[in-house]
């Protein structure tokens, strides 16, 4: 009884001493998993601060700030756990990680893919922070580029998350790229009208409407043959935001309005012409002596 008791108390002792001998390393793991969450956010911090003396790319600017954030993570919770552990070897984490990235990279993989989509669009900037974008079905302002959405405000007010590979991986048409845009603005006249004479009333009238850019110049073109009129094609350059293209396109439709009406020049609308008459007097599909009987009644 005495024996069992003494190999008790000696299993005891052991568990005892093997704790005090871990618990320096697990005290200091601890610290250091504490430590690591404010060195994260001063990492943070500082590159949010330094990274526009670096980059001007605002996308660029939040890839560093989130890039030194997660690094200073990834080291602090390997040395935490190398010092809780004195038996873990570095080696092994990244073993354990290697295997464990693979079952990760299949239960997730649509998020890796937004994921590594995103840091190629915040590298590349296809678009910048309030470029006006169309995506699909969807256009707008971009808001927020994302590591794993793009978000964009659509002019009806609504804000769309947009998945990263979504974006990289359609077409995506930049409408704020460069400083201007054209727009195509048609209107037909009457088939009585003087073409040349038409043409000088528009290229004088576009080119004073207010917003109009007189670089590139404004082009004013015949492109058909229409059922009652013959069709221009006015095509001038403005700001390429759009409200400033909405604006002046109203401007535009309203000045050439007055200016065609101070001519005499007509603005067609389709005529239609509608004819009444009785078709069962040609209705091939009668019976014969359903024609007779018309036939002799008259």
């Amino acid at each position: 009884m005495n024996a069992l008791i003494d190999k008790i108390q000696a299993s005891f002792l052991e568990l005892i001493g093997s704790a005090i001998e871990f618990l320096p390393g697990l005290i200091a793991g601890l610290v250091i998993f504490c430590l690591t969450s404010y060195a994260a956010e001063f990492a943070e911090r500082m590159a949010s601060q330094v990274s526009p003396r670096v980059v001007r790319s605002k996308s660029l600017q939040f890839l560093l700030a989130r890039t030194s954030y997660v690094a200073v993570w990834v080291v602090g919770i390997l040395t935490a756990s190398v010092l809780a552990f004195p038996g873990l070897r570095l080696g092994d984490i990244v073993a354990a990680l290697g295997l464990g990235s693979v079952a990760i990279g299949f239960a997730f993989q649509d998020i890796f893919k937004n994921f590594l989509a995103g840091v190629l669009l915040l590298i590349q900037e296809p678009f910048q922070i309030n470029d006006q974008i169309v995506i699909e079905d969807y256009e707008g302002t971009v808001e927020r580029i994302d590591i794993r959405t793009t978000q964009i405000r659509t002019y009806g007010g609504e804000r769309v998350l947009l998945p990263n590979s979504t974006v990289f991986t359609n077409a995506v048409q930049v409408r704020t790229a460069y400083g201007y845009r054209r727009t195509d603005l048609e209107v037909g006249v009457d088939y009585n009208t003087s073409l040349p004479e038409a043409a000088e009333i528009l290229d004088k009238t576009i080119r004073q409407v207010e917003g109009v850019l007189s670089d590139p110049p404004l082009e004013i073109d015949l492109v058909s043959f229409g059922e009652s009129s013959i069709d221009f094609v006015v095509r001038y350059w403005t700001t390429p935001r759009q409200p400033q293209v909405r604006y002046v396109r109203t401007h535009a439709i309203i000045a050439i309005k007055e200016a065609f009406d101070q001519a005499n020049i007509n603005i067609p609308y389709p005529i239609r012409t509608i004819y009444s008459y009785d078709q069962q007097k040609f209705n091939d599909y009668l019976p014969s002596s359903a024609n007779d009987g018309d036939s002799k009644s008259g």
